[in-house]
């Protein structure tokens, strides 16, 4: 008999949530403690405690010259962002969108807001054709409740506000940000701001989460492009000699996609991929069920060109 519960989640989704967990608290963190934030007030920014005059304000009064201004410019700021996306560029080029699926804030809120979803509708989404089948991957049957629609609701509207004042410490010194939110003193601007960010923040993640991920996020596309220009780049790889024992399977890789997204199929199909794992770890629960090993894991080099092809190379890559 089928036990009624929550799905469990293996050790792939485990380490994502901790490094998940760790860099939202570096991003709330990161203005107030000074680890990184640029300062509307001084217009200069702040590295490690460390201010990076770039000499905007001497330049307004006249005391800094524009050559030094262009100079401060080139060294201070667009060479260390130029270095930052130089090295998110090379690591999807080579893994994939690995700051997407193990690091991103809001794609943390796609998942966690799919499974409250799953769990109100039984679609993770609301642009879902069908509800997706109750038995889990595990072999476990979701609950599903209308009730869900609370916690999903208050998730959404709390976090969006959460982020919308995590964006606004990163222009206007925190502890400004935090006495006027909390004396009820915000300026005009800034409760415009806080006010549109958590009302646009919302809608996304109630609405449109994940099609942000896929169509609306410029570090995604970059990710993405990178990705699919390396023929050897670390994919998900398919047991396609295996297939027969997808047969019996309610297609649970697929299900289980916070991107909504099929791993059994071409690379070019899976742009949007964040090697999540969630449909690797997916296969392993269902096909340990036969006593089985999964027919789905990350592949490189040669292997996965065979992704990119969907033609046997000869290569045992399973």
């Amino acid at each position: 008999m089928t036990r009624e519960a929550t799905p469990q989640k293996g050790a792939i989704h485990n380490k994502r949530l901790l490094l998940q967990i760790a860099f939202f608290v570096l991003f709330l963190l990161a203005p107030p403690l000074n680890i990184f934030r640029f300062d509307l007030y001084r217009n200069n920014l702040i590295l490690f405690g460390q201010d990076w005059d770039l000499g905007f304000t001497g330049f307004q009064y006249g005391f800094t010259p524009s050559s030094e201004v262009i100079v401060n410019l080139i060294f201070k700021a667009f060479l260390p962002l130029a270095s930052a996306g130089l090295l998110l560029i090379f690591v999807a080029w080579r893994w994939g969108r690995l700051y997407c699926g193990w690091l991103c804030p809001h794609f943390t809120m796609v998942e966690s807001l799919n499974r409250l979803m799953l769990h109100a509708t039984g679609k993770p989404t609301l642009w879902e054709k069908a509800p997706l089948p109750l038995q889990q991957p595990s072999g476990e049957i979701l609950r599903t409740s209308r009730l869900y629609w609370i916690p999903l609701l208050l998730l959404s509207v709390g976090m969006a506000v959460v982020w919308a004042v995590a964006i606004l410490t990163y222009a206007i010194p925190p502890d400004v940000v935090y006495y006027n939110l909390l004396h009820w003193q915000l300026t005009l601007p800034q409760f415009l701001f806080i006010t549109v960010v958590t009302l646009v923040l919302a809608l996304d993640f109630i609405f449109a989460r994940h099609l942000f991920c896929r169509f609306g996020c410029s570090v995604g596309l970059i990710q993405g492009l990178a990705w699919m220009a390396n023929r050897s780049a670390m994919t998900i790889g398919f047991n396609r000699k295996e297939a027969k024992d997808c047969h019996d399977c309610n297609n649970a890789c697929d299900n289980i996609c916070p991107m909504r997204l099929k791993p059994r199929t071409l690379k070019r199909k899976m742009f949007t991929c964040t090697q999540c794992g969630e449909c690797i770890e997916a296969c392993i629960q269902v096909e340990a069920q036969k006593g089985k090993p999964g027919l789905l894991k990350w592949v490189d080099g040669e292997c996965a060109s065979h992704k990119i092809t969907g033609k046997d190379h000869g290569k045992d890559c399973f």
